[in-house]
């Protein structure tokens, strides 16, 4: 098996990940000047949390331990983190901050990707959105399981149970990475695992980042759980607006059903979440609401970063990706933006 391809640098920071990756030697760059959420510190993180997954074609495996890109990545992942925490308010209440959630955007206040796309979202908007969440949804529950070994009693019984929802039920044909596949394969899209990494703006790398930034670090447990639960309970209602877009937009059954499935699935894995994952962990260790509540607000944070950048571009009728797709591949007729 081999994995993606390896894009092209986006600055220093990730020409010296890159150049280490084909063999070279491991330099560091100074960080100064680069912006902890711009282009080439978000690559660079992503490139090398990238060999704890399916790593890249031929990039050896044993590079995944090289001290010498662990010692370079610490650096980069501190920044992204200290960056979070400046930016996200500090906030020692787990359960408030997730019954927020609950209250969704009213849909004309213009901040909602699954509201725009349910009422005035175009193929070509969906399949840009689809091609970006491709880095996310296909990889959707393997930074969560890292926190298994983690967690005790309720936390680790109620997160394995929605994990394995998540994997398929034991069913190959139901893990949730294969329903995305398929509902970017009804779209005209390639499905290979990293295949739209070229395309995928800082926003969009930053949002996979996060899970696996909190995932790599037993100290961010909390944060990890934080954002796990973030998913749950905002990923039904959402979801039901993104399966009625693709009904609108005439998609096949194959793109409607991975939403279908999370409309229902995640409704329950909502109560489970708070309850027995939160709640779990929670009555374990106390000490770790306010990282619980951190990793639910920079989840957000981060979300809405990307959905600005999205938002922003669909109203001018202009791609949001770097490479913009090729659209003679969607079915029906989708104008190029």
């Amino acid at each position: 098996m081999t994995g993606p391809r390896l894009p092209h640098a986006r600055g220093a920071l990730s020409s010296a990940v890159l150049g280490a990756l084909s063999g070279g030697p491991v330099r560091t760059p100074p960080l100064d000047g680069h912006p902890p959420y711009g282009e080439d510190l978000q690559l660079a993180l992503y490139l090398l949390y990238e060999l704890h997954y399916q790593g890249f074609d031929g990039v050896p495996d044993d590079l995944e331990w090289d001290p010498g890109l662990l010692a370079l990545r610490r650096p980069l992942e501190q920044r992204f983190l200290d960056a979070l925490r400046a930016d996200v308010p500090a906030c020692s209440d787990a359960a408030g901050t997730l019954d927020a959630l609950l209250v969704e955007p009213a849909g004309h206040d213009g901040t909602s990707v699954s509201h725009h796309l349910e009422r005035d979202g175009e193929l070509w908007q969906f399949r840009e959105y689809a091609a970006l969440r491709s880095l996310y949804h296909l990889k959707e529950a393997d930074p969560h399981a890292w926190v298994l070994p983690r967690l005790r009693g309720r936390a680790k019984a109620g997160m394995a149970a929605i994990e394995f929802d998540e994997f398929g039920a034991g069913r190959e044909d139901e893990i949730h990475a294969r329903l995305f596949a398929d509902l970017m394969r009804d779209l005209g899209l390639e499905t290979a695992y990293g295949h739209y990494l070229e395309a995928a703006p800082a926003e969009a790398l930053a949002v996979v980042n996060l899970m696996s930034l909190f995932g790599l670090h037993r100290a961010l447990r909390g944060a990890l759980v934080g954002h796990f639960a973030t998913v749950e309970v905002t990923s039904s209602p959402g979801s039901r607006r993104l399966a009625a877009a693709l009904r609108r937009l005439g998609a096949g059954a194959a793109a409607q059903r991975f939403y279908d499935e999370h409309v229902e699935a995640d409704a329950v894995h909502e109560q489970v979440v708070r309850h027995e994952v939160v709640g779990g962990l929670l009555a374990d260790e106390p000490g770790l609401e306010a990282d619980v509540a951190f990793g639910v607000r920079a989840t957000g944070f981060l979300e809405d970063r990307l959905a600005a950048r999205l938002l922003d571009a669909w109203r001018r009728q202009r791609s949001a990706l770097r490479v913009p797709l090729d659209h003679s591949r969607a079915p029906g007729r989708v104008p190029a933006p």
